[in-house]
């Protein structure tokens, strides 16, 4: 049975006026399950019969009936320039629909397809499309800077966010027991290792070295540390540690997977703030990702085991990550985009910014504890200061059971209770 996703209504709306759209993400995210209910015609280029009819002959696609869609196109870049010059020659609304969970090598001369084909990116499922607690709290009003009340309670305590970060938000995967659920994650992790980037035209010399970077990788969740001091963590007790080069040569690759997704620095346009650190914040697609990659279970991460920054555990990483990972689905539907606050020195962080199109924010704090401390409002009412116009609501996003507003109008925001 399929589960409506808030990518839904944005293809919806983009299908009535596009002749040709683009669904990218990672593998397992929904795309085909998404583009597959709306198609005529589906060439499923993960299929060798398929893929051999296309790869000799890339304008077969134009052949199909209605709403074309082809799934992995990447596996036949040229079906990019063929959907191109369809759309140049007049195509229809809504004639093509591509799903790709790579991007193609450089080797693959494709046009840009600016202007003609519209990339929409897919996410794993966001707290509110998996259905496990009524939202009561709209990001789009938080967003629109009506300063709306905010209420409700949810019986979601940590332990059920361990669940929910562990469940993963991979349809395909949190659909299943607990044991499989870890199974099916490592089995992910292999097959990118192992086939995915070579598929996607990259190479790997050693696969055990490119895990153990992906390990470190999940390890500085929610972090801004350097890929120099990801990299010395990949090779614990070893004196030969890989290349700077060797290591951005990882990311890149992984980041054409949509493997890796991290959250860009903030830097405003029209605000006279200075110093503000440009390093993004570390994240892979899906928080249950990096708790497999560092051996992190429900059990270890109540416990609080793991790698620790400061006085922050590896849950309250992997729950930032949640977060972030929520907030980022809910700002692509209403056409914002989210970035992170830090000044160079670190003595001011926010954890999300979401910034609408004419430059006004969102300011939000991530704490995966159930109350809320005077220091965890601080940078929220320093950045409106600072910025005065400029943020249109302050918000703390919290693991507790109520919503509501503190008197110095910060938002307390439960993740179970926050809907699109």
């Amino acid at each position: 049975m399929y589960t409506e996703r808030l990518v839904d209504e944005e293809l919806d709306s983009l299908c009535t006026g596009l002749p040709a759209i683009a669904l990218e993400g990672a593998k397992g995210v929904g795309k085909t399950a998404t583009a597959s209910r709306r198609a005529d015609t589906i060439f499923s280029l993960d299929r060798r019969e398929t893929w051999t009819s296309v790869d000799q002959d890339p304008e077969i696609i134009l052949t199909g009936s209605g709403i074309t869609f082809v799934d992995e196109w990447q596996r036949v870049p040229d079906v990019w320039n063929v959907v191109r010059r369809a759309v140049d020659d007049g195509a229809e609304p809504g004639r093509f629909l591509l799903a790709g969970s790579a991007t193609p090598s450089e080797q693959a001369r494709l046009h840009s397809g600016a202007g003609r084909i519209v990339r929409l990116l897919m996410r794993p499922m966001s707290m509110p499309e998996r259905g496990i607690a009524s939202a009561s709290v709209s990001f789009s009003d938080l967003l629109s800077g009506r300063v709306p009340p905010v209420e409700g309670e949810t019986s979601f305590r940590t332990q059920d966010y361990v669940d929910e970060i562990m469940a993963s938000g991979f349809p395909g995967i949190r659909s299943r027991s607990a044991g499989v659920r870890r199974s099916l994650l490592e089995s992910y992790v292999d097959q990118i290792v192992e086939h995915d980037i070579q598929d996607a035209g990259g190479r790997v010399r050693r696969p055990v070295a490119l895990r153990g970077w992906l390990a470190a990788y999940g390890a500085a969740t929610a972090s801004t540390a350097s890929y120099t001091s990801i990299a010395r963590a990949a090779t614990p007790g070893e004196d030969a540690k890989p290349a700077k080069e060797t290591g951005m040569a990882y990311r890149d690759l992984l980041q054409r997977l949509w493997i890796l997704d991290p959250l860009p620095a903030w830097v405003p346009a029209f605000t006279h703030l200075v110093r503000l650190g440009q390093a993004p914040k570390h994240h892979l697609v899906d928080p249950a990702l990096a708790a497999v990659l560092v051996g992190a279970d429900e059990r270890s991460l109540i416990r609080g085991d793991g790698p620790m920054r400061n006085d922050e555990t590896f849950l309250g990483a992997l729950f930032e990550s949640l977060a972030v990972q929520s907030v980022r689905v809910l700002a692509q539907v209403s056409q914002s985009r989210a970035y992170h606050l830090r000044t160079q020195g670190g003595e001011h962080e926010i954890d999300i910014i979401v910034q609408r199109p004419d430059h006004k924010v969102l300011a939000i704090e991530v704490k995966v504890a159930t109350a809320v401390r005077p220091a965890d409002v601080k940078h929220l009412h320093w950045l409106s200061e600072q910025a005065p116009g400029t943020v249109v609501d302050k918000v703390i996003i919290n693991a507790g059971s109520r919503a509501y507003r503190r008197l110095d109008g910060v938002a307390v925001v439960p993740l179970a209770l926050l809907g699109s």
